[in-house]
């Protein structure tokens, strides 16, 4: 049986045109890939990130598509596995990587990185059997997960985790289903919408109930991302424009409905500011919408 979540399903194609908007004149030729074109190295994971009909798709894909529009310049799809995104940016192959990246202080030495698009807690897919949702639950379990993915060193310190690192989040999910591990920490977005398309896995996801600061990348609430090259930092301070004007309106979160992301958690920040004097100036203020209520 298929997984619903198989990149495969992505074609790679060129964009068919992206209209003209006052930002276009900003960005300068020589400071893309390709001239004209914004070359976004993705995933195919869904809801984050995917290409139909000569667009991108998903929660990630479709904020950048609409950034892409709002630039004039046209998407140039370049699909790949997680761990080639980020050497394809530094490397200078593409002006962007997305895939659900969650921000951390050790990617702003590599990439510069954008403003967030939306919030996520960690947490754990398992069978419908289990309900763990503490990190001494995953003690002495086979746990799943992608390579390059920032929590992994943090995995590596529960006492007795049998760790199985793997390219991509299918093939982790097929050997979760296969009953080869007990447990996989993928994307929340990713699995919780491989999840709702697939209920005969009897699978569900439970955030991490812990809050500890010996494991802040597992158990704090994070922050998704794109990332860029570093001497490329006008493209992202433009695409921050546009992101700023995309929380404003609320834009977000009614693309993140499309989604399955729905709830405020998405969508605003708790906890510590960690990019303040790190990445971003030390009164930096992260951007939210809250609609409900």
């Amino acid at each position: 049986m298929a997984l619903s979540l198989s990149r495969r399903l992505v074609v790679c194609a060129l964009l068919a045109g992206g209209s003209l908007s006052a930002f276009s004149s900003m960005v300068r030729a020589e400071e893309l890939a390709e001239a004209g074109k914004l070359t976004v190295a993705f995933t195919g994971d869904m809801p984050g990130s995917g290409w139909q009909d000569g667009k991108l798709i998903g929660y990630d894909g479709e904020i950048m598509q609409r950034i892409a529009d709002k630039l004039g310049l046209k998407v140039q799809p370049a699909l790949m596995e997680w761990s080639g995104t980020i050497a394809s940016v530094q490397s200078g192959r593409v002006d962007v990587m997305l895939g659900t990246m969650g921000w951390t202080q050790k990617r702003t030495e590599i990439m510069s990185l954008s403003q967030p698009i939306h919030y996520f807690k960690n947490g754990i897919m398992q069978s419908t059997k289990t309900s763990w949702d503490k990190l001494s639950d995953l003690e002495g379990r086979k746990v799943g997960t992608i390579t390059g993915f920032s929590f992994v060193p943090e995995l590596k310190k529960i006492n007795g985790l049998q760790l199985s690192l793997y390219d991509t989040a299918d093939a982790a999910v097929r050997d979760l289903i296969a009953g080869r591990i007990d447990a996989v920490i993928g994307d929340p977005p990713v699995v919780s919408y491989a999840i709702k398309q697939n209920p005969q896995w009897n699978m569900h996801f439970l955030a991490f109930t812990d809050s500890n600061p010996n494991y802040p990348l597992l158990t704090g609430l994070g922050q998704v991302v794109y990332g860029f090259n570093k001497k490329n930092d006008d493209l992202r301070k433009q695409v921050d424009a546009i992101i700023n004007d995309m929380w404003k309106t609320c834009e977000m979160k009614s693309i993140g409905e499309r989604y399955g992301l729905s709830d405020d958690v998405w969508y605003t920040p708790a906890g510590e500011n960690f990019r303040a004097g790190v990445d971003r100036p030390a009164d930096y203020k992260l951007p939210s919408c809250k609609t409900s209520g």
